[in-house]
């Protein structure tokens, strides 16, 4: 990545503050983008690359805000974007809001940040933890400490030292969304599960952390085949896990960050069986009214629950008058959506519930819904996990040798989850 300047304009191309970081460029090059954006608008399209001679706008638009890079070299323009869209992160994190006034308010500190978050047009520090801890404000004055911060310093740049908690604990959600399209007649068209390991740690000093997953490959390569494991695809880690200790011996070992953060995520292409079915039927009487019956059937075991579940089926656009009658829960309509909503606050499994909806079709002509939109099912089913991973161990080693208390905890939930009708 190499961007020479960045700006930031109002909406009506006016540039409220500029970093020229490499001198390559004219810095009345921003002149030109007013007019580009607005011969964009005339066309109707919108294109967050835009080109003028040899040197190359790469744009985004945050609230009533402008950030836009500029460069004339062969750059990585989705790096370029991914930085602005940090660097209004960090602002948003300095500012509470990002805003024309804020940035005027506060223009000393966002030259500082400038300075500090890119040098010579190749991006530094971008995490908001480190910048405050040697670029703090008050009252819009700027504090700069001449010594730099440890995490700079330190190969750990996620973490301060010196952390200290009374009570020391650590919870671990391993969280499961179930992406699912049925076919009108019942066939699993596509199914798939998009799993994430969420932490909150609250752990003093610099303590490792070791987590032990019932991993398939881990299994295979301890002689243990006949145990239940789970081949996970696309895992990807924080920057805290040690990567080359994952690839020799499939240990996950990593010093957390301070809070909240998300430790991996993966994904299953796996023929996943629908855990809430549903079928319909929808009898449409000609000029005059439509009836539909909906049967939800949980198919997970009797000891889960699935709560907040909601079922969204799609009703004609000229409908009126409804009436509904359920055996569970409760049943709107919201016509903004084109859609009735059936409300069910505890599913257990192995159940089977009925919903009658009956609606009147006042229009000359009885249209057929265009395209038949899907039903689609909202739900979450705690303590419950549709691949069947399990955290074998989560190990806390920290020099001083304190207790500390790990709480794991497993939600599955809705994700795309679509059954289509007849």
């Amino acid at each position: 990545m190499v961007a020479s300047a960045l700006y930031i304009l109002d909406l009506k191309g006016k540039v409220l503050i500029s970093r020229n970081y490499r001198g390559d460029i004219p810095m009345n090059a921003i002149d030109s983008f007013p007019k580009l954006i607005m011969e964009q608008e005339e066309e109707g399209t919108m294109n967050p690359i835009l080109q003028y001679g040899d040197v190359t706008y790469v744009f985004i638009r945050f609230s009533n805000l402008y950030m836009v890079a500029i460069t004339n070299k062969n750059s990585n323009v989705m790096m370029i974007t991914s930085f602005m869209h940090k660097l209004c992160q960090i602002f948003s994190h300095y500012f509470k809001e990002l805003e024309e006034e804020s940035i005027k308010d506060n223009f000393v500190i966002v030259y500082e940040l400038f300075d500090e978050v890119m040098d010579f047009g190749y991006p530094q520090f971008s995490d908001p933890k480190i910048l405050q801890e040697y670029i703090t404000q008050e009252s819009h004055k700027l504090e700069i400490q001449v010594r730099p911060p440890s995490t700079v310093t330190n190969a750990v740049s996620w973490r301060s030292e010196g952390l200290k908690y009374r009570k020391n604990e650590v919870f671990l959600d391993v969280i499961e969304s179930v992406n699912l399209l049925v076919s009108a007649n019942g066939n699993v068209l596509r199914s798939e599960i998009v799993g994430s390991v969420k932490m909150r740690v609250f752990l003093s000093g610099m303590p490792e952390l070791r987590l032990g997953l019932n991993d398939k490959i881990l299994f295979e390569n301890t002689g243990r085949t006949k145990s239940k494991a789970v081949e996970m695809e696309d895992v990807k880690f924080h920057q805290c896990v040690r990567l080359s200790r994952f690839e020799n011996d499939r240990t996950i070992s990593f010093i957390p960050p301070d809070g909240e953060f998300e430790l991996m995520s993966y994904r299953l292409n796996t023929h996943v069986k629908p855990l809430i079915w549903i079928e319909s039927v929808i009898e449409r009487h000609s000029h005059s009214r439509v009836e539909i019956m909906v049967k939800a059937k949980s198919q997970f075991k009797r000891r889960s629950t699935a709560n907040n579940v909601e079922i969204q089926v799609p009703v004609p656009n000229d409908a009126d008058s409804p009436k509904f009658k359920t055996s569970v829960g409760s049943v709107k309509w919201v016509p903004e959506t084109g859609n009735l909503v059936w409300t069910i606050k505890s599913f257990p499994g192995g159940k089977e519930y009925l919903m009658r909806a009956h609606f009147g079709l006042p229009s000359v002509e009885s249209e057929e819904l265009e395209g038949k939109p899907p039903i689609n099912v909202k739900f979450e089913i705690p303590y419950f996990t549709t691949s069947g991973i399990q955290v074998r161990y989560l190990k806390i080693i920290e020099k001083s040798g304190y207790q500390a208390l790990p709480w794991v905890r497993y939600i599955t939930q809705n994700g795309d989850y679509q059954l289509r009708t007849n």
